[in-house]
């Protein structure tokens, strides 16, 4: 990806997560470049899909979405997401809708759902309260995992146990200010979550993680794999 946006002059700052900050026409330019780094790096799309965190609540106000230069309600928000899956190779999308945008969750979720990951995060705050409510309005079949955002090992466990029971995904998540404590690697192994959001490995708060990963990885060799990549 490096190289694919430096050969365009786009090559930019680092965020907070360790991602790529380039300044595009468009958030579909960004799915183009992923796609090109994709196959640049010797992969197919069979081989290798994208999860977007939309963070939509970021440009939701005053009852509609602002992206691209367009303000559209849910429905409208979710023919963009079905056009970008029909194009690319999205696996998951987090925070697709506002976090109180129930109704545009559960169409989102009842038309696409049968065909890719829809999470929770400011959605469900890794709370059992708001994930039950989200159970019984099938709103998202996937809960991003915060612990230091329920506040206790005790609520995050019970919050995942909710989940399961219920046919929805795990994703055990970092979070936007980090330190290099590697216990959210030991979480998802421990509870074979099978998926961790830990961001780009271009700084030691995330590489972290990932040098967990790879340490358990070393005594263990029965792996999940949730989208049988």
């Amino acid at each position: 990806l490096k190289g694919e946006l430096r050969k365009d002059g786009l090559l930019g700052g680092i965020g907070d997560e360790g991602g790529f900050a380039p300044n595009l026409p468009s958030n579909e330019d960004g799915l183009r470049y992923l796609v090109r780094a994709i196959e640049t790096a010797g992969y197919s799309t069979d081989q290798m899909g994208i999860a977007l965190d939309v963070a939509s609540t970021e440009f939701h106000r005053e009852g509609a979405y602002h992206m691209d230069g367009q303000a559209m309600n849910s429905e409208a928000l979710a023919d963009v997401y079905s056009s970008w899956l029909d194009q690319y190779p999205i696996l998951s999308i987090e925070d697709g809708f506002d976090e109180d945008d129930w109704h545009g969750w559960s169409h989102f979720t009842a038309r696409e759902g049968h065909r890719v990951q829809i999470v929770g995060d400011d959605l469900f705050v890794t709370q059992s309260e708001r994930l039950a409510r989200g159970i019984e309005q099938q709103a998202a079949n996937a809960m991003l995992v915060k612990v230091n955002q329920v506040g206790t090992v005790t609520e995050t466990l019970e919050a995942m146990d909710l989940a399961s029971r219920n046919g929805f995904n795990n994703v055990v998540s970092h979070r936007s200010g980090e330190t290099e404590d590697v216990t959210i690697a030991d979480l998802c192994v421990g509870t074979r979550a099978g998926q961790i959001k830990t961001g780009a490995p271009a700084r030691s708060d995330r590489t972290a993680k990932y040098n967990q990963l790879l340490r358990i990885a070393s005594e263990v060799s029965d792996y999940a794999s949730p989208f049988d990549l």
